[in-house]
């Protein structure tokens, strides 16, 4: 390509990040997915009707101010305070258009998700990752961040709360030490997955630090996947950045009309979340029967350790299953399992018995 014509030479940095979940190699009908955390259960019925009921043929509300306000009084946070995004991921992108430079750095406590530091990297930017290890149950230290955090003096810190793929839930006072730590960083701080923890602390409490921005999923508990949706909580002057770099429309009349609907089943959602909390417990009591003994985790999906995650992914899919290969998390040993319904716990369980049995970790 010509280089006046050539795009930003960042780029050529920015790593392409795996995901869970089926792509267009896989046809869904014919798999098992333990490999994407989302409630199994689907979404409220509401969302349907809501959904049959939205026009397609005009605009949406250009900035999804309905579900802003909606979400500002579901959350008893003022409006200015919320911007809803094309899924949690998409606010991501746009916080490291907003707030990073060419040169700066981004701390990421890691293993987790990976866009993060692509998001990073398509700036310019370098990622510097806080790693925490097995051998301390993936727990945050949080002197020793603190410690990385006066090093290397970062413009964001991305922080995954309870974390993905270790489900590991830091406690309200280890965030709020990290965060009162580092005035001069905007901390980051995913809660995509804060309504599978039974008995979360509430991080709104955290939002008179004007260094914190809270981000939320509304596709992972309300099972809204394919719909996208998710949003921020800040400032008022964070959420005016973030959503000056944002594209109006973001957020399309199914997923706004959807999003709606759930937030107003809370009933709907607890009853599910209860189910699945229960099936988890289950799903780990027999994985442990089996010799498959997962780590200890706050939320439904936990991290199980094998010989082999390519070898034991391969045999599992053999069955028709998806888990999640950690292998791309930088743990090679380790499969990822959310909890779905009883019934397809229960045949998850017997293809890894089978699998184990057959000695995965010799599979090619």
């Amino acid at each position: 390509m010509r280089d006046d014509i050539a795009p930003r030479p960042e780029l050529a940095r920015v790593p392409s990040v795996p995901h869970g979940g089926f792509n267009s190699a896989l046809a869904a009908d014919d798999w098992l997915d333990f490999s994407s955390n989302v409630n199994p259960f689907g979404p409220s019925p509401l969302v349907w009707d809501a959904i049959r009921a939205s026009p397609i043929d005009r605009h949406p509300d250009p900035r999804a101010w309905p579900l802003r306000r909606a979400l500002a009084e579901h959350l008893d946070v003022d409006p200015a305070r919320v911007l809803v995004g094309n899924g949690s991921v998409d606010l991501i992108y746009q916080i490291a258009v907003a707030f990073v430079r060419p040169g700066d750095r981004v701390l990421i406590v890691a293993p987790t998700f990976g866009e993060y530091a692509a998001a990073t990297m398509m700036m310019g930017a370098e990622a510097i990752t806080h790693q925490t290890c097995v051998e301390q149950g993936f727990q945050i230290d949080p002197t020793a961040l603190i410690q990385d955090i006066r090093r290397y003096k970062p413009r964001l810190l991305f922080l995954c709360n309870p974390n993905n793929p270790t489900g590991v839930y830091a406690d309200h006072a280890i965030v709020k030490q990290i965060v009162r730590a580092s005035p001069a960083t905007l901390v980051v701080l995913d809660e995509a997955y804060v309504r599978f923890v039974a008995d979360a602390w509430d991080g709104r409490d955290l939002l008179g630090f004007a260094n914190l921005l809270i981000l939320r999923s509304l596709t992972k508990d309300y099972a809204l996947t394919g719909l996208r949706a998710g949003y921020a909580l800040a400032s008022s002057d964070v959420i005016a950045a973030l959503e000056t770099v944002q594209p109006p429309w973001s957020v399309n009349a199914f997923a706004q009309a959807a999003s709606l609907a759930a937030l107003g089943d809370e009933a709907y959602l607890q009853a599910t979340l209860i189910a699945l909390a229960r099936a988890a417990t289950r799903l780990r009591r027999e994985l442990e029967s089996i010799g498959v003994s997962p780590l200890p985790s706050a939320v439904n999906f936990m991290l199980a350790p094998v010989p082999s995650a390519a070898a034991w992914s391969a045999c599992l899919r053999s069955y028709g299953i998806l888990v999640r290969d950690c292998t791309s998390f930088g743990l090679p040993t380790f499969i990822r399992i959310a909890a779905r319904r009883p019934a397809d716990n229960a045949r998850l369980v017997a293809a890894l018995a089978a699998c184990k049995e057959q000695q995965c970790p010799d599979v090619r």
